[in-house]
């Protein structure tokens, strides 16, 4: 399955300028700048409530920032509605599993498939006729969603109710079904939240392949610092909705304010 290509190619991926929201009278982000780079791999910590989320919301059309420029690709999200910044090639996770849970495996990824920009759309009734390029569609469709869940090891669970897989596949699942949006940039929020040793190894696999395979940019929001710090090229940290570093990982385990803030001791394989 190919991934929505255009003019737009040649610039970032996503580029944020002074990103600001207020509740009240509490600033939750406070000019945030980012730039992520097309095929990177991309880190934002900091411990909780530090608005790694909010900045997150902001990006995806949740909340609207107060002041502050979001570019993906060259398009202006700020104002748009999550369903058009989908469109433009942005698709996320989120902290809570979102599956539909009562659907199927491959259920989930092909209602995610509808909004891919290279399908086909039809009206009510080619679809009530079961029409010929709506079956062929159709088939298509499912065969690009099985590529997809083959990454993850979940194609022989296409049948399953989503509902009744453990835990972390169900997590491996939400990261496919945003892929079948035909996302360019994933935003992945606390993609290992809640898993084993061996399910965020294989995991971090996972996000490497995906990003190699299907020239992916992926955000990712994490607390697992042995993950951040084994496949992110470039880590910004958050602090009470400031940006207070940002560099490789070797960087920011060696910057002092960060360690004072946040990490304290990196865990090792030793």
């Amino acid at each position: 399955m190919t991934t929505l290509h255009n003019e737009t190619d040649s610039l970032e991926a996503l580029e944020v300028k002074n990103l600001t929201i207020q509740f009240g009278g509490l600033k939750a982000v406070s000019d945030l700048n980012l730039q992520v780079s097309k095929g990177m791999i991309f880190g934002l910590i900091g411990p909780n409530g530090a608005g790694k989320t909010t900045a997150f919301n902001m990006l995806t059309g949740v909340y609207r920032p107060n002041s502050g420029k979001i570019q993906a690709f060259g398009k202006n999200l700020v104002g748009c509605r999550p369903f058009q910044i989908t469109q433009f090639g942005v698709a996320r996770t989120f902290q809570n599993i979102r599956l539909f849970k009562n659907l199927t495996v491959l259920g989930n990824m092909m209602i995610a498939m509808d909004h891919h920009p290279e399908q086909k759309h039809f009206w009510v009734l080619p679809s009530l006729l079961r029409t010929r390029p709506m079956v062929e569609n159709e088939i298509q469709q499912e065969k690009n969603c099985l590529e997809l869940l083959k990454i993850f090891k979940l194609d022989t669970r296409k049948s399953e109710i989503a509902k009744n897989l453990p835990y972390g596949d169900q997590r491996r699942l939400e990261i496919a079904r945003a892929m079948a949006t035909g996302a360019k940039l994933l935003l992945l929020d606390e993609p290992a939240a809640g898993m084993n040793a061996n399910e965020t190894k294989l995991l971090m696999h996972s996000i490497r392949l995906i990003r190699d395979e299907y020239q992916m940019t992926i955000l990712l929001i994490e607390h697992d610092m042995k993950l951040v710090m084994g496949i992110c090229e470039k880590i910004a940290v958050l602090d009470y909705g400031v940006k207070i570093a940002e560099g490789t990982s070797s960087e920011i385990q060696n910057n002092p304010r960060v360690i004072e803030a946040y990490l304290g001791k990196v865990p090792t394989d030793e």
